[in-house]
């Protein structure tokens, strides 16, 4: 597998907080991969296995749609978030030999509706107490070109050290009044970087990194891939207040218990190359 992270990538990377990749998904796929998120944004599931979660209920186009663990309901959504290439890169910029999907989601962030397609500021460990390793990290593959037009993510670069602030909300529409509590409570002024991306490109950042986006302000909908990985031999943190999340919940899991198995598949391990069937797959 090509070298798609240098050193100077995994440097930027751990001082930022974040980085973004050359092309990784080509045009084929971007022939793919935009007709099967909307079909699963109408609730069209191929393979006739629900997501995980829906939200709002298909097909509410009123505000952003996000769609948990999609890879359940579509063969080609699961073979691009178990891509084996954003599992390698994601193994070099944590330092670590091995990678595991967490679940991934489908954003359709759709046009002219204002606040309703703001996507508020948070940090995803903020909402991932329970994980023991802090290197998780998530790529955001964008599936149409994305500018400040259409609302793309912006990070704060840096935030990455500033701990978990207990500020998130991602159906958030106020986003000044976040950005206050947010210099509030870490003593920082709050500055953004917007990701723009073409199509087939991905951003990874930090789990604390702070993120979000405002409104699509464009035509057409904003489309993306997100997929949330964690180091191999992550274990469930009991005691915190991710106990009720609803992946705690569903699995059982219970104090010091590995995220593994079928609903956490390997996307990437070194020296590896049969941990991930897709990657198998696509290279027969």
């Amino acid at each position: 597998m090509e070298n798609l992270v240098k050193a100077e990538d995994i440097a930027f990377y751990r001082q930022h907080g974040y980085w973004l990749s050359p092309r990784i998904f080509d045009h084929g796929a971007l022939e793919v991969l935009p007709d099967h998120l909307e079909r699963v944004v109408e609730g069209e599931y191929e393979t006739k296995r629900p997501p995980l979660l829906h939200t709002p209920a298909p097909v509410d186009l009123s505000e952003v749609v996000q769609v948990l663990n999609a890879h359940w309901a579509d063969a080609s959504i699961a073979r691009a978030a178990l891509d084996q290439r954003l599992g390698a890169m994601a193994a070099k910029l944590a330092g670590t030999e091995g990678i595991r999907l967490f679940h991934d989601q489908l954003i359709y962030k759709p046009p002219d509706v204002g606040q309703a397609s703001h996507i508020g500021w948070h940090q995803d460990l903020g909402y991932w107490t329970c994980i023991d390793d802090q290197r998780t990290l998530t790529a955001w593959v964008a599936l149409d070109d994305v500018d400040e037009v259409n609302g793309c993510m912006e990070v704060v670069p840096g935030s990455h050290k500033w701990g978990i602030l207990g500020e998130n909300d991602f159906r958030g529409r106020d986003l000044e009044a976040q950005i206050a509590r947010i210099e509030a409570r870490s003593g920082r002024a709050f500055a953004t970087e917007c990701c723009q991306l073409e199509a087939g490109c991905v951003s990874f950042h930090n789990g604390a990194t702070i993120h979000g986006s405002r409104a699509n302000r464009s035509n057409s909908p904003r489309r993306s891939l997100v997929v949330h990985m964690i180091p191999d031999g992550t274990c469930f943190k009991g005691g915190t207040p991710a106990d009720d999340n609803w992946y705690n919940l569903w699995i059982q899991a219970k104090d010091g218990d590995p995220y593994a198995g079928p609903y956490f598949p390997v996307i990437y391990r070194e020296n590896d190359a049969l941990a991930n069937p897709w990657a198998v797959e696509r290279d027969a």
